[in-house]
C-alpha cells in the first residue's frame, strides 16, 4: 500500500512541478518595435554600411526576440533610431618604425524610445573595435572586421533596449 501511494505522489509531483522555461533573450512587456534607416555620418566606410546595419540589427531583434518590427515609428512601442557617426582606422602599439597593430573602430549613436516606460529611454554612443595587423591592409580585412564589431555592437544595442543588461 505504501509503494502506491508514494507511486501516485511521484506522478502526481512529476506532473504539476514541470519546469517551464521560456526565454526569448527580451525582457520587455513591449509587443512592436520600430528600427530607422541608420544613415552613415562618418566620413568612412563602404556604401552598404548603413543599410548593412539597419538590416542586420532588425534581424537580430527577429531572432532574438518576440517583437515584431513596424514600418512607422509611431506604431512602435519601442523605437531605435541614429546614425553612424564614426568609422576611423588608426594604427596602435607602434614601434620605431610602424605600428604594430592597426585598429578599426566604429562607433553609432542610438536614441532609444520606450513609450510603455518612458524611463528607460536613452541617448548614447556604442562603440566597438578590431584590430589588425600592419601587413594587412584595411582593404584585406575590411569586411570581416566591420561584420565583427557590428555583431558586437547590435548585441550591446540589444542589451540596453530590451534584455535589461
Amino acid at each position: 500500500m505504501k509503494k502506491i501511494i508514494i507511486g501516485v505522489l511521484l506522478v502526481f509531483c512529476f506532473q504539476n512541478c514541470s519546469v517551464r522555461y521560456s526565454f526569448t533573450g527580451a525582457n520587455t512587456l513591449a509587443k512592436t518595435i520600430f528600427v530607422s534607416n541608420f544613415q552613415n555620418r562618418s566620413t568612412g566606410g563602404p556604401p552598404s554600411l548603413n543599410i548593412d546595419f539597419t538590416e542586420k540589427l532588425k534581424e537580430y531583434y527577429q531572432r532574438n526576440s518576440a517583437l515584431r518590427i513596424v514600418d512607422k515609428k509611431n506604431e512602435g512601442e519601442l523605437s531605435v533610431t541614429g546614425s553612424i557617426s564614426g568609422y576611423t582606422m588608426s594604427p596602435i602599439a607602434a614601434t620605431a618604425d610602424q605600428a604594430a597593430q592597426n585598429r578599426l573602430t566604429i562607433t553609432v549613436e542610438v536614441d532609444f524610445v520606450n513609450t510603455l516606460e518612458q524611463k528607460k529611454n536613452f541617448k548614447q554612443n556604442f562603440s566597438f573595435y578590431s584590430d589588425f595587423p600592419p601587413n594587412q591592409s584595411l582593404s584585406q580585412v575590411e569586411g570581416g572586421k566591420i561584420n565583427e564589431i557590428l555583431e558586437q555592437i547590435i548585441l550591446d544595442i540589444f542589451n540596453k533596449t530590451v534584455a535589461d543588461w
